[in-house]
């Protein structure tokens, strides 16, 4: 790995930062969030026009840039760090690459140059709130078989006969064409999308597969409802699907699905990196202003950053930033190393870096509130912006501790009888396998730790006296 950036890096990332410093300030921010769109679409514009922003990752032949992953990374932390509201995020790192990877020639044609341009925006529509699942971010709820999701189990979320979510069906009326019927749930940048990409099961319950349809904005029967969120910088949406013209993404070659459950979890491992880039820069910008902050305010006469418990927490913030960035620069040039779904590196290096970033986020922003003292605390005061997005996003793409257990689950860390929801075993909803139990429902480290040092005795098949013998421990 080459850590220095390249010229053309560095002045996209250069470029990005003026624009955004001079165009997207807290009051900008605010303003934006409560239009339509939810979203500068002036600005938009403009980022589309000048830096080719929608189109940087999509290849030349089809209008855009031609860079990849690395370059779109730098570009979300820097719209990370003003918290930009755009469709960048549902347009240029969901839908574009699953256009590009799944879709025939014919709609690549079509709709990749104008997502490049900035004339078509699209956004990702998962059922059941599962997008993580989707992505491959987190292991899904029903378990693994060998550590390998196959194509019915990984695409159980997209819902189908009598799980709910949404269903398709071949438009016998017209002869050609699909009809979908269901409702998803927050969906990102779903109410203002020109174009929505509907993950749906096909073929009824017991031989179920999941496919990917096109869905313009002003299909018959569509509704879409803006949703309040959380973070207001990230509008979703309610979609509801009433008997629903669509398109078939790509060709279905009637098989189990398996190459939309690839192609999404190749999507997930470049989203991991650009989502942990742009939680970097997020949580960059909130210690950089709560630095500003204690630097000028003062107590019994002095600035409050020059007293030690000051300077130690953040201290500690500082560092746990540059752990992040670090971990997100390398899991960006992983991703760009291509190899799609089978690219293990760069999946575990993803969910690791996101997971890490989501952390440094949330200390950062936690600090913000507390050391800006009482005006942290109240809605006018842009500290609540950079709060609100980091609790945000791990209930979007997270938990922590599922990513960590996806990554381990990968690298193969962990035993068969690991392997069950929510990080527990043997299905129990988190028990400890030595008895110990951490906060999130899964195993103690130390307990695990003690148990294989003599301090903890398991008599079941799979403990130290069991009949499968002693594992290694590992803490996660």
């Amino acid at each position: 790995m080459d850590a220095a950036f390249t010229e053309e890096q560095d002045e996209i990332r250069r470029t990005l930062r003026t624009l955004l410093r001079e165009r997207c300030g807290p009051d900008e921010v605010k303003t934006a969030v409560h239009a339509a769109p939810g979203y500068d679409e002036a600005l938009w514009r403009q980022l589309a026009r000048t830096l080719g922003l929608p189109g940087l990752a999509l290849p030349a032949a089809y209008g855009g840039v031609g860079c990849g992953v690395t370059e779109l990374a730098l570009a979300c932390e820097e719209t990370g760090r003003v918290l930009l509201p755009s469709p960048l995020l549902p347009t240029a790192v969901f839908a574009a690459p699953l256009v590009a990877a799944l879709g025939t020639e014919e709609q690549r044609a079509e709709l990749l140059p104008r997502i490049a341009e900035g004339a078509l925006t699209a956004a990702l529509a998962v059922p059941g709130r599962a997008l993580p699942e989707a992505l491959g971010l987190v292991g899904a709820r029903d378990g693994a078989r060998n550590g390998v999701w196959d194509g019915a189990q990984a695409g159980s979320w997209a819902g189908g006969g009598r799980a709910g979510g949404v269903q398709a069906r071949p438009d016998r009326d017209e002869g050609t064409g699909w009809r979908l019927y269901g409702q998803v749930e927050q969906v990102l940048g779903g109410h203002s999308a020109e174009l929505l990409l509907v993950a749906a099961r096909a073929g009824g319950y017991a031989r179920g597969r999941t496919l990917l349809f096109l869905v313009p904005a002003e299909a018959d029967g569509l509704v879409r409802t803006r949703l309040t969120a959380l973070d207001a910088t990230r509008p979703q949406a309610r979609v509801e699907l009433r008997d629903v013209p669509a398109e078939l993404l790509g060709v279905d070659g009637g098989g189990s699905g398996d190459e939309v459950v690839e192609a999404l979890a190749a999507v997930g491992t470049a989203a991991a990196a650009v989502l942990a880039a742009e939680a970097v820069g997020a949580a960059a910008a909130a210690l950089a202003r709560t630095v500003d902050y204690v630097r000028a305010r003062e107590q019994f006469g002095r600035p409050i950053g020059s007293f030690q418990a000051v300077k130690h927490r953040l201290a500690d913030v500082y560092v746990a930033v540059q752990a992040a960035r670090s971990a997100a620069y390398y899991a960006a040039w992983a991703a760009a190393q291509g190899g799609g779904a089978e690219n293990t590196e760069a999946a575990v290096a993803g969910g690791l870096a996101l997971a890490q970033a989501l952390e440094a986020q949330r200390t950062a922003a936690a600090e913000a509130v507390q050391l800006h003292g009482g005006i942290g605390f109240t809605w006018e005061h842009e500290a609540h912006l950079y709060f609100k997005r980091a609790a945000s996003d791990e209930l979007l793409f997270g938990p922590v501790h599922r990513l960590r257990a996806r990554a381990a689950e990968r690298e193969g860390l962990f035993g068969a009888a690991d392997r069950a929801p929510y990080g527990g075993h043997d299905g129990r909803g988190g028990n400890d396998v030595h008895g110990g139990r951490d906060a999130n429902g899964g195993r103690d480290a130390q307990a695990v730790q003690g148990a294989h040092a003599g301090q903890g005795r398991h008599d079941g098949p799979d403990g130290p006296d069991g009949p499968d013998g002693p594992r290694k421990a590992v803490a996660v």
